[in-house]
């Protein structure tokens, strides 16, 4: 469902031979469509996963999740010991800032078409993410001086991403703080909200 709604947002339409929609059925590609054009139960995401689903998808790694993160977590097993170049990256907005997803989908299209491995476009895809946390704190130093970086969030829990986007900011100078009692996912939060309900 990410794949092809991120396809729709960057051509307008569905490729048939693309590997999410090899994998659909006819009446899953129309009724997904259906209630994208319609906004029916279709609400907007702005989770780093469901971008990690998508690529997962286009890249024919797993099109059906049996449980949260599964196609992230398969993703970051074939990018592990890979090096690649981000695919182009676009920051929109001031507050938020936005990682615009289509030139990500598009590079992934582009490299699809030329046969490049679901490995290598997993690497690459790892580099964008990293690179697009990058550039955001760039922007985010530029306008409010500030250099400290706290990386927190599920998507922390992937260690090649994590360890992408620590050397990137490690290079531009940041100081850079990611968990290491608490973890950064559902379970920090948790633990944050059982904190503040014991202070009141």
């Amino acid at each position: 469902r990410m794949a092809l709604a991120h396809l729709l947002r960057a051509f307008g339409d569905w490729d048939p031979d693309l590997p999410p929609l090899r994998e659909a059925t006819e009446a899953e590609r129309g009724m997904i469509r259906w209630q994208i054009e319609r906004e029916l139960n279709a609400p907007l995401t702005s989770s780093m996963g469901r971008l990690f689903d998508a690529v997962a998808s286009l890249a024919g790694v797993r099109h059906r999740a049996r449980f949260e993160a599964q196609a992230a977590m398969e993703l970051e097993a074939l990018a592990e010991g890979l090096a690649g170049a981000p695919y182009p990256v676009e920051i929109t907005g001031g507050a938020p800032l936005v990682l615009e997803p289509g030139p990500v989908i598009r590079g992934v299209v582009d490299d699809l078409a030329e046969g490049t491995p679901p490995a290598r476009i997993a690497a690459r895809f790892h580099a964008t993410v990293a690179e697009a946390v990058v550039r955001v704190s760039e922007q985010v130093r530029a306008s409010r001086g500030l250099d400290r970086v706290v990386l927190t969030g599920g998507v922390f829990q992937n260690a090649v991403l994590l360890g992408a986007t620590r050397q990137g900011l490690d290079a531009g100078g940041f100081e850079v703080f990611s968990h290491h009692l608490v973890p950064p996912n559902d379970g920090g939060i948790a633990l944050g909200q059982a904190a503040v309900a014991h202070a009141c």
